[in-house]
């Protein structure tokens, strides 16, 4: 059977190859090897509908091989016309991530594609700046898909936590859950069973810190979500533009997504011999801790043989470096994964005065510091007394949050 096109897209030419019997196009026509003309009606195929008739002149009675050859035409039309449907039923519920583009990513604090800090070298691998994923329609993330740890210590337990607990834990308190170094019933009541009590060193020394990452990242793989999104306790999460971040990148992909401190990729020595100067070279980028990151489910799965179940605190004793640098280390340099740069994330080592409020909706973290001196590092902002707001978290929340009860005290 051959199906051939007669210069436009309502009509068709049908020709059946049986033995002696064919069935040519001519004017409308129909020629037979065994009888008169017949006139074959435009085929129109689109939408849901395919028709096709064939009508004599005279009636005349048709051999055996004519039968079945009507038979045989009238069985592949009825296929093409249930294809046409299938067809139709399904091509619109194709996943938007089957039809991804991959553009090229421009670095969004201001290293250029062609910059010299970004020909980042890995001993004699170059690594080339990181790419982004644009699909046809962004990715739906849920509150659910994102599991968020900050880390603690019992040093700030009530210092730091009341006003993260107090403003944005509101709107993820099922998500969040607090990594600490204590059991604090009190703390255990207000969180609602979301304190953890990691057994790790309450200091602030590499290992401590390595080794409560190493227990979020095992709570992490244990949840069975999509998204991996860790904080410190000074930090203010703006939670629905984190949602709104993650709708841009597929979690079945491998994205760490985060904001590094340092204006070129850190170098160290890997720990080989006594000879330090055939000691070979490792340079990579990290994401801030105190700035947040998130990291994918697939790049999280990668790095279980290498990460989990403890591995991690090993893997920070061998560069004898701190959590975020040990997690850049393994995702940059041992899985050759980098990191893709988002602004939105803030750490306490920028000044944050000089952000701009008008755009603290687009934020995706705030943070501050304070001082030998006393003096806050903080966003400039109207809100609520310093003395009654020091770290401005409660005038941030109300700003993103104006309808909110307790903003109306201000």
């Amino acid at each position: 059977m051959s199906v051939f096109g007669t210069g436009s897209k309502d009509e068709w030419l049908l020709i059946i190859d049986s033995g002696v019997e064919q069935l040519g196009y001519d004017n409308g026509w129909c020629t037979s090897a065994f009888g008169p003309q017949a006139q074959i009606q435009n085929t129109a195929v689109g939408g849901s509908n395919l028709t096709a008739a064939i009508t004599a002149n005279p009636i005349m009675p048709r051999a055996l091989p004519t039968r079945r050859g009507l038979q045989a035409l009238a069985l592949i039309l009825a296929t093409a016309y249930a294809t046409i449907l299938i067809y139709q039923a399904v091509a619109p519920r194709q996943w938007p991530e089957e039809a991804v583009v991959v553009i090229n990513r421009v670095i969004s604090d201001g290293r250029s594609d062609t910059g010299e800090m970004q020909k980042i070298s890995v001993e004699e691998t170059a690594v080339t700046p990181p790419v982004a994923t644009a699909t046809m329609a962004p990715f739906s993330t849920d509150l659910n898909d994102v599991f968020i740890s900050v880390k603690t210590t019992r040093h700030y337990h009530h210092s730091r936590l009341p006003s993260i607990i107090d403003t944005w834990f509101q709107y993820a308190k099922d998500q969040t859950w607090f990594f600490t170094d204590k059991d604090d019933q009190y703390l255990q009541n207000r969180t609602n069973g979301h304190l953890v009590n990691t057994k790790c060193s309450s200091s602030h020394n590499r290992r401590a810190l390595c080794c409560k990452m190493s227990v979020e990242f095992d709570r992490f793989l244990e949840s069975g979500r999509k998204w991996f999104c860790h904080f410190d306790d000074d930090n203010y999460v703006n939670v629905p533009r984190l949602l709104k971040l993650l709708d841009n990148y597929n979690p079945r992909e491998d994205w760490y997504l985060g904001r590094p401190s340092i204006p070129a990729p850190l170098e160290i020595m890997r720990q080989q011999g006594a000879d330090s100067s055939k000691r070979p070279k490792v340079k990579f980028w990290f994401a801030t801790g105190g700035a947040g990151f998130c990291i994918s489910r697939a790049l999280a799965l990668k790095m279980v043989p290498v990460a989990g179940g403890g591995k991690f605190i090993t893997v920070g004793d061998r560069i004898r470096l701190p959590d975020d640098v040990t997690m850049g280390y393994i995702i940059e340099h041992l899985l050759k994964k980098q990191l893709t740069v988002v602004e939105q994330f803030h750490s306490h080592l920028e000044p944050m005065k000089f952000l701009n409020e008008d755009t603290f909706h687009e934020q995706v973290s705030f943070s501050y510091s304070k001082d030998p001196r006393d003096e806050w590092n903080v966003v400039k902002i109207d809100g609520f007394r310093l003395k009654d707001d020091p770290n401005r978290f409660r005038s941030i929340h109300c700003r993103l949050f104006p309808h909110e009860t307790d903003c109306s005290r201000r």
